[in-house]
């Protein structure tokens, strides 16, 4: 087979193969609410596959602008009262305070992205940001194609820094690029309904 190189890089004439299972895949994917999981999350090993999986992005500068924090049944909890303390302090409504410290309650296991933007004189900030919001979505679609129940959540906590600096302990820079909260889900919740992509498709001709 024909090989031509590309900035030092070998490269094939050949076109990659078709993997139409995981486009029917992505076409019917769902995530599973929060409250619907179910304990036994992944095993350490499972994880590690799942978190290989999620780190598999566009990384433009192959910064890796993201890190990750797992978070177990002690910390959950830890951060159920913590977000219900935070959701009082910010005048949040309580329904709403107790939803949110619900969601890390009930959770049998979740992973916290971080969005960690590198220096840079090349890569715009957003597009390190964008990454990890692709890391995010990634992990969500990885648990959901080993079985498990998925969903990507955020909330007041993810962007009180009280919260991300007392909670996470994380650094001036970072962020919460979202919550990924991974279990058994035995329903299948109904379908939503999705964007008319026709709609929001415009074709530049010229």
């Amino acid at each position: 087979m024909p090989r031509t190189a590309t900035h030092g890089i070998a490269m094939t004439d050949a076109s990659p193969p078709t993997h139409p299972d995981v486009l029917e895949f992505l076409l019917t994917r769902r995530s599973r609410p929060a409250k619907m999981l179910r304990a036994p999350g992944p095993s350490r090993a499972e994880l590690d596959r799942l978190l290989t999986a999620a780190a598999r992005v566009p990384d433009h500068g192959k910064l890796e602008p993201w890190r990750f924090l797992v978070l177990e049944r002690a910390a959950l909890d830890r951060l159920a009262d913590l977000c219900a303390e935070r959701g009082a302090d910010l005048g949040e409504a309580p329904e709403k305070v107790e939803k949110a410290a619900a969601t890390f309650r009930d959770s049998p296991f979740a992973v916290a992205v971080v969005s960690s933007p590198r220096p840079s004189e090349k890569i715009p900030e957003i597009e390190q940001v964008l990454s990890a919001g692709a890391v995010c979505l990634s992990l969500v679609n990885a648990a959901l194609a080993q079985g498990f129940g998925a969903c990507w959540l955020s909330g007041y906590a993810a962007h009180d820094r009280a919260f991300c600096d007392r909670g996470l302990s994380l650094a001036p820079h970072e962020r919460i690029a979202g919550f990924i909260h991974i279990g058994r889900a035995e329903i299948t919740p109904p379908d939503r309904p999705r964007p008319d992509v026709a709609a929001l498709t415009t074709w530049l001709e010229g």
